[in-house]
């Protein structure tokens, strides 16, 4: 069964997830400033109709874990990648401050006086209060991907849904960039991504939401 529920004007509390290679624009890493403010543009537009957003950011921008490296431990590499997302975090949080709106940095490990620490209190008492919060450095562990962090924050707060914003238009059947004949879905369901185990995100993050 498919749930006919597919509009953001059907939902109140929303999960965000970006791409740090979104952020990047035609650069391909850092930050590309113009790209950045229209997303702040976007987002504004959610925040003046009401909608509460969380925003969970990638680090790929910067470094991509694993793949960035051959030689160094996965666990640090990994850590590496956290802090790539905090760095997304907080550049990204500055620009929607220029245009007005309030926000509060969470990572579920301390990083100075730059965050806030995660509890699942203060980020919902943060979304009720207007502000757009984000979530940074993942879950705080390795062998988990900005995917899983999403899920597992999305399902913490009571979120009415994810939304994936990447450096692809949709889920396919096969990687696009490798084959030009992948088939893209306009509908899916949950079972179908698990039994074909279609890379909308990672399989972890899948089962999670599955199982929630």
């Amino acid at each position: 069964m498919y749930k006919e529920v597919h509009k953001v004007e059907d939902f109140k509390r929303i999960l965000l997830k970006l791409s740090g290679e979104a952020l990047a624009g035609s650069r391909g890493f850092g930050f590309d400033e113009a790209t950045c403010l229209d997303v702040a543009d976007q987002v504004k537009q959610l925040t003046d109709s009401g909608k509460q957003v969380a925003i969970v950011i990638g680090g790929g921008n910067f470094w991509r874990g694993r793949n960035s490296s051959k030689i160094i431990e996965r666990t640090k590499s990994d850590q590496i990648g956290m802090l790539g997302t905090i760095m997304n975090c907080v550049y990204v949080s500055e620009i929607f401050r220029t245009k007005g709106m309030r926000t509060e940095v969470f990572t579920p490990f301390t990083v100075g006086a730059f965050t806030t620490l995660f509890s699942k209190d203060g980020a919902i008492e943060a979304l009720e209060s207007g502000k757009v919060i984000f979530f940074a450095g993942g879950t705080g562990h390795p062998y988990f991907s900005t995917d899983t962090g999403t899920t597992l924050r999305a399902i913490e707060i009571e979120a009415d849904a994810i939304m994936l914003a990447k450096a692809i238009d949709g889920v396919y059947d096969s990687d696009p960039k490798v084959n030009p004949n992948a088939k893209k879905y306009d509908r899916i369901s949950i079972d179908q991504v698990l039994d074909e185990q279609l890379q909308v995100v990672h399989l972890t993050a899948t089962i999670m939401c599955y199982e929630n």
